[in-house]
């Protein structure tokens, strides 16, 4: 069968109007050759366009469909497509997230396996994730308020230390830096001197090491010596004696032996006083009486007597 040219243009142009369609379809994220399920979703506000994709670990598995504002609530209602190849439960977040830098926003399924499976036509809760731009501006921000009272700080800093500066009392910074001038002057000073004292006193210094040196070698002859003599020994000595000294102490003590009883005998004692006593008397008597005592007669004279009182005693024919 012959086909005429009218029928020819007739299919050519309806072939033009479906592809035309078919285009402006996938253009705007639908697809007339994939079986896709719709789910939705709502946000406070509306980033997203029809071609912004819907992606799981950054990978695109869907479009989005259709964008509405809802009266009723005042909230953005979003429907996406998702290829009916991902599985996925009531419990996970659609994600609203910034694509780039340059800008562009772009949806995210945060798979949860938790719960009831996802169906089509059933509403996914949603999220938003901060953008890496406004986080830095957040960040630059505090850092911008950080970095204005650091400044203050040091503004502050440098004003105290001008002042003490140019303070010239002696409290100041240039009193202090004047002193410590002085000392290390003094303390050169010092060096100095203590190093020509040691250039002149060289050959001394010498000596005196040398006779340490000396020192220190008899001392090592000495504890050599020392070594040898027995210190044990002569400490075992040494506490016998003390022993048998503790143990003479303690029989004098005790009253034994001749030492003991002269100490400890008190009628020994009483008649050691009582003939000290006498003896006393009989000196004092000789010195006061010393005729009693001494007779000296030149020519053969009879001497005389005295009694206790000191009278003379005559004697009887």
């Amino acid at each position: 069968m012959k086909i005429s040219r009218e029928i020819k243009a007739a299919i050519l142009v309806l072939s033009g109007i479906l592809l035309m369609v078919f285009l402006i379809n996938y253009l705007n994220g639908k697809n007339l050759f994939e079986d896709d399920d719709t789910y939705y979703t709502e946000f406070d506000y509306n980033a997203l366009t029809k071609a912004s994709p819907v992606t799981v670990k950054g990978n695109n598995v869907g479009k989005i469909q259709e964008i509405i504002y809802d009266f009723s609530t005042g909230k953005t209602r979003v429907s996406f497509t998702i290829d009916d190849q991902l599985n996925f439960s009531k419990q996970s977040k659609i994600r609203l997230y910034k694509t780039g830098l340059m800008g562009g926003n772009a949806l995210a399924i945060v798979v949860s396996n938790d719960g009831e499976p996802a169906k089509p036509g059933d509403y996914i809760a949603s999220e938003v994730e901060e953008d890496l731009v406004s986080s830095l501006t957040t960040s630059f921000s505090d850092v911008s308020d950080n970095l204005d009272s650091t400044l203050s700080s040091a503004d502050s800093l440098l004003v105290s230390l001008n002042g003490l500066v140019r303070d010239e009392s002696d409290n100041g910074i240039k009193s202090a830096i004047a002193e410590l001038n002085a000392t290390m002057k003094s303390f050169k000073s010092v060096s100095y001197s203590v190093n020509s004292l040691v250039k002149e006193n060289d050959e001394k210094l010498s000596s005196i090491l040398s006779n340490f040196d000396a020192v220190i070698k008899d001392l090592a002859i000495i504890t050599n010596d020392l070594k040898g003599v027995k210190l044990s020994k002569t400490v075992a000595n040494l506490d016998n004696t003390l022993t048998t000294v503790n143990t003479l102490m303690t029989s004098i003590e005790n009253g034994e032996g001749s030492i003991g009883k002269l100490l400890k005998d008190e009628g020994l004692y009483q008649n050691l006083e009582g003939a000290a006593s006498q003896m006393k008397q009989l000196l004092e008597d000789m010195k006061l009486n010393p005729k009693r005592y001494v007779h000296f007669s030149l020519f053969g004279k009879k001497a005389k007597r005295y009694d206790a009182d000191g009278n003379e005693i005559e004697d009887k024919d």
